[in-house]
């Protein structure tokens, strides 16, 4: 039998004739055609197919049995019919997936091996926040996913391999502490590049910078609020403070502006102090060479005195005005001035959609607190606090710096016996007494002369807080204060450092400035 399905004559064919010739079985028949030659025998059914049947479906079926009853030698040949096998499991195709699909990224990140499978030693570390890898199933439904895969490529399939502790750890922990202050402007008015070693990519970050006349207390105010305590060692402050031998000779101790931060993020800026006699006097008689814009040396202090509070008024959420006696109108005149010449607020990149600049056109200005250093026991009299307070209020009147609404004394429940609505137009103004207050209080009052003091076990009058819980609430309020946007956009701490040193070089540059120091001359 062929395999198309026909009959074999030199099988079936043969032994149909031997029959048909013995004798008894009906006589010879003649098998011959007209011409001579053998008749072909046709069968029934395939008569029935050439004859143009339609019962096609029944015929297929009764080629089966002919197809197997072919003989035994001939079928041993033959392997025996293929049986139906079930289709390989799917598994071994969504285990391929992830290695030819992360083959160029791993030869894109570090060496492969031929086969185009990598062991863990030769893979780098898996990133910590990568969650666990998926399964096969799963690597398929999300291919884009570029972690899963760089999981999958070096932990195959037996079991996901733990991250490693030390990766995970070293990419958990705080950044390096600060001991001391760095510099930002060195005293040649340069800007310096090295503070950003201690800057992270992240948003929530605070900026104080302090303004102030000289031996005001400024860098002691600074050190307070970021690092130290009262109890410790000046000479270790973070920024360090005016020492005896300065003071006896009236200089400064800080030039330029100097640089910290704190664990939580808070960034001081200590600047040196405006419009200060010593770099005069420094400039004067050591023949110091001005700037070719500058021409006297008057002149060249005070608009290095601006720049520094035009720098602070544009890159600061919160600048401290610090001063030791109430009050100095100059301060107030230059303040004004500061403002007046201070860079405008970045207006959005041209990437960017062009309404959100033009509809906003808001310009940005910090919190400005009035600390009023080395109080008196008379400036804490609720009847003083409330004159300092209307003054302030008066002489900042015309003023676009928030100098009000955001610090208050009497919510610090520093006068307990006033009402909150005691003051009529309270300002950001706080009182700080002399550091050493407590130890030259004066003494127990005596009932006579050789008498013992009254009341001995308790502490002499003040007249205010300690020094300690005044810093102490000083710095929560400080540190509580709204942060808002210094430009259009939300500045990282390192984006804060790029923005304050381009802010820097439009002061040095400002034509505004320029003018104003033409002015002066």
């Amino acid at each position: 039998m062929s395999e198309s399905g026909h009959s074999q004559p030199g099988l079936y064919g043969l032994e149909r004739r031997r029959r048909w010739k013995e004798p008894g079985s009906g006589g010879p028949q003649n098998l011959s055609g007209p011409g001579g030659r053998e008749r072909e025998y046709i069968a029934p059914w395939e008569r029935e197919r050439r004859d143009g049947s339609e019962e096609t479906g029944s015929s297929i079926m009764q080629k089966t049995p002919i197809i197997l009853s072919k003989p035994p030698a001939e079928r041993s040949k033959q392997p025996p019919p293929p049986t139906p096998v079930p289709a390989p499991p799917p598994a071994p195709t969504p285990l391929e997936k992830p290695i030819v699909l992360m083959k160029p990224r791993e030869e894109g990140k570090g060496p492969a091996t031929g086969t185009g499978t990598s062991t863990p030693e030769g893979t780098a570390p898996p990133p910590p926040a990568a969650p666990t890898p998926p399964k096969g199933e799963k690597e398929g439904q999300r291919p884009t996913q570029p972690v899963y895969q760089i999981q999958n490529r070096g932990m195959g399939t037996a079991a996901p391999a733990a991250m490693d502790p030390v990766v995970g750890q070293a990419r958990l922990l705080p950044p390096e502490r600060m001991k001391h202050s760095i510099k930002l402007v060195d005293d040649q008015m340069n800007w310096c590049d090295s503070a950003i070693e201690y800057l992270l990519d992240q948003t929530d970050v605070l900026v104080v910078g302090v303004l102030g006349l000289q031996g005001t207390g400024k860098s002691m105010v600074m050190s307070l609020l970021s690092a130290n305590t009262p109890e410790e060692d000046q000479r270790a402050y973070v920024f360090r403070a005016q020492s005896a031998e300065m003071k006896e000779r009236g200089g400064n101790q800080t030039s330029g502006i100097d640089f910290f931060i704190t664990q939580e993020r808070i960034v001081f800026l200590d600047t040196q102090p405006i419009l200060s006699p010593s770099i005069l006097d420094h400039l004067i008689n050591n023949d110091r060479k001005l700037p070719p814009e500058y021409n006297l040396p008057h002149t060249y202090v005070e608009m290095q005195s601006l720049q520094i509070a035009a720098f602070l008024f544009t890159v600061c959420h919160v600048v401290i005005v610090v001063q030791d006696w109430f009050t100095d109108l100059s301060l107030y005149r230059f303040l004004q001035t500061a403002e007046m010449v201070k860079p405008s607020t970045p207006s959005p990149s041209h990437e960017s959609s062009s309404s959100s600049g033009s509809e906003e056109g808001t310009e940005y200005y910090p919190h400005l607190v009035f600390l009023q250093n080395k109080a008196r026991r008379e400036d804490f009299c609720p009847r003083k606090l409330r004159q300092m307070h209307l003054m302030i209020d008066q002489l900042m009147a015309h003023s676009h710096l928030r100098y009000k609404g955001t610090l208050s004394m009497l919510q610090c429940n520093i006068f307990p016996g006033l009402p909150p609505d005691f003051l009529d137009s309270e300002v950001n103004l706080f009182l700080m007494p002399f550091m050493d207050s407590e130890a030259e209080s004066e003494t127990p009052p005596r009932a006579g002369p050789g008498s013992s003091p009254l009341f001995s076990l308790l502490p002499g009058y003040r007249g205010h807080p300690s020094f300690q819980s005044l810093v102490s609430k000083l710095r929560s309020q400080v540190m509580s204060m709204a942060r808002p946007q210094l430009s259009h956009t939300i500045l990282t701490e390192k984006n804060w450092f790029h923005y304050a040193a381009r802010i820097w070089d439009g002061v040095r540059k400002s034509s505004a400035l320029a003018e104003y120091s033409r002015l002066l001359a």
